[in-house]
């Protein structure tokens, strides 16, 4: 992919000669915080060191006391409480950490997932009456229900209490539950706007076990769960998303509950798992349930009880994994062929594609795999339930949601935020819909969001690149939306003992004049510049650091993210 570099301006030289000072470390490295509003000792602190005490007071958003309120009532009366929750990573974690928490000491209990095939998206008049049918008085929703007006008032008609927990974006009317959890709601003070829907749901754990005075360890005994939804969601990891991952990610390293462990092993995940592995390898197996049957399995698995009975239920979530990327694999396929045809009468800054039969259930990741090639908004249609359904993908820096409001008048439902959105039409309006799309597209987009960027940090010389740096480098972690892992570039460069690996990749050691050290780089996929490179052509690098450790020897290598020849 053409990447077009952004190297970031320096940071305010007062600054970052202080924190330097400050906190010890090289201006380059003090450059980088700053640059990420890390800018004195004490945002320093609580950036490398989170910590739980950190947490803001749950009863700061907007309905926390009612809904602890309600909870404890429904408790103390022996009602039965119905969790219900999306069918995505988000959804299913949220559940499982939900219902996992209050069956604790709570038996009357149970959850609820809809059918992404025969209920969509959110909350669904089947699940109410489900609720209603079987006895439940109350229902905490999960990661959905902020647009769900008209199914929060037929529970209301039919005697059930509902507490929404969401983190996507309201409209302007909020469904009259007995409480709305939401920290994007406009009239809600909470200071953390960017909590995954499971974020949500552990506030309100949060706030029942400070007013019921239970044992704090037990709720942060599902920080591995949250910090699946986080990494999987793609929620900005700042803030109290930072601290809940750092926590949950060094549960999931140390003591992984037995479906996350059973995962790990199906998944064949190294050692020292992050947020890639999660993204990667973890959360599409705990998303392939609902994509392709029903996610009542993962829920299942994720509450299993020993690792037997973890690894039984993971392998039928593998199968069905696998055939997911059969799915994937084909549609993808299909649609950039309809792309490349489109592309022949003209190049437009949208791709909207329909086609009746494809899987719904892998038209976001198909999204995904067209913009990897096609690189501007995209939106894959399909039928389901005599509609046209679809997800939206974007670009970076482009919100899509407000491209996807602006044409509401032709849609029957919509939601998500701004790099992701689900949305149902009529089959008839579709063509009318593409139109539309992309004339607000073109109206709203920039030229150089058309072009993948590249943010780089800093440059260095070769010099530079040593453990002392890597080892405070890597503090930095975790690593994701709001705090990427950081990437370096290096001027004027030729390489030496180059090979190629398996066909496709590249191994070779960077030279630069003036300095003595010689990195290892890895370009996965870049075997295509084996010639320019092999001719001593000077070349520009952009990479991220790894540490790479073979027969009990560890050195630096440098994972190359971009080369550009002069």
């Amino acid at each position: 992919m053409d990447f077009r570099w952004k190297i970031k301006d320096k940071a305010e030289a007062v600054k970052v000669e202080l924190l330097s000072q400050e906190i010890n470390v090289n201006p380059t490295l003090a450059n980088v915080l700053v640059n990420r509003g890390v800018d004195n000792f004490q945002k320093a602190k609580n950036f490398f060191r989170p910590d739980l005490d950190k947490l803001h007071d749950p009863f700061l958003m907007k309905d926390m006391e009612k809904a602890v309120t309600r909870l404890q009532s429904a408790i103390e009366n022996k009602e039965k409480i119905l969790v219900y929750g999306d069918y995505d990573v988000d959804g299913t974690t949220s559940v499982a950490m939900f219902l996992g928490f209050l069956s604790e000491f709570y038996d009357l209990v149970d959850f609820y997932i809809p059918d992404r095939y025969k209920e969509g998206y959110g909350v669904s008049e089947k699940g109410i009456r489900y609720a209603a049918e079987n006895g439940f008085r109350l229902v905490v929703s999960l990661d959905c229900g902020i647009k769900a007006i008209d199914r929060v008032q037929l529970a209301n008609s039919l005697g059930l209490d509902f507490i929404i927990c969401d983190h996507h974006t309201p409209g302007e009317v909020l469904p009259d539950a007995v409480a709305v959890l939401d920290p994007k709601r406009r009239d809600c003070d909470y200071p953390f706007k960017e909590l995954s829907g499971c974020g949500v749901g552990f506030k309100l754990i949060q706030a029942f076990s400070q007013r019921t005075g239970r044992d704090l360890d037990k709720m942060y005994g599902y920080l591995d769960l949250l910090a699946v939804s986080i990494a999987s969601d793609i929620v900005p990891i700042q803030g109290e998303n930072r601290i809940f991952a750092f926590y949950g990610i060094e549960r999931i390293n140390n003591n992984p509950r037995p479906g996350l462990k059973a995962l790990i092993l199906k998944g064949k995940v190294a050692k020292d798992i992050d947020i890639t592995d999660i993204v990667f390898k973890i959360g599409p197996r705990i998303n392939a349930s609902g994509r392709i049957e029903h996610a009542k399995a993962s829920v299942e698995l994720l509450l299993s009880k020993d690792l037997d009975e973890a690894v039984r239920r993971a392998e039928l979530v593998e199968d069905v994994n696998s055939t997911r990327k059969n799915f994937d694999e084909n549609i993808t396929r299909e649609a950039l062929q309809m792309i490349a045809i489109r592309e022949a009468n003209g190049s437009k800054k949208s791709t909207v594609l329909y086609k009746h039969n494809w899987h719904k259930g892998v038209i976001g990741i198909v999204a995904s795999r067209c913009i990897e090639k096609y690189y501007r908004p995209t939106i894959i249609l399909t039928e389901s339930n005599n509609k046209a359904t679809g997800s939206a993908r974007s670009v970076f820096e482009f919100d899509i949601y407000e491209a996807i409001a602006a044409c509401s008048d032709l849609l029957e439902q919509f939601g998500g935020h701004k790099y992701a959105a689900g949305l149902t039409l009529s089959v008839e309006n579709v063509p009318a819909f593409q139109e539309r799309f992309e004339q607000e597209v073109s109206a709203r987009i920039q030229d150089n969001h058309l072009r993948p960027t590249l943010e780089i940090d800093d440059e260095l010389l070769l010099d530079q690149i040593n453990f002392k740096f890597y080892n405070i480098l890597r503090q930095m972690a975790p690593f994701g939306p709001g705090n990427p892992e950081p990437i370096f570039c290096a001027y004027q460069v030729y390489a030496e003992n180059i090979r190629i690996l398996k066909e496709k990749h590249l191994r070779f050691e960077i030279v630069q004049d003036g300095q003595e050290t010689r990195p290892v780089c890895i370009g996965f996929g870049f075997a295509k510049y084996y010639d320019f490179i092999k001719s001593k052509m000077r070349f520009n690098i952009a990479f991220e650091m790894r540490e790479n450790t073979f027969r009990d020897l560890s050195t630096l290598q440098l994972n190359v993210k971009d080369i550009k020849f002069d």
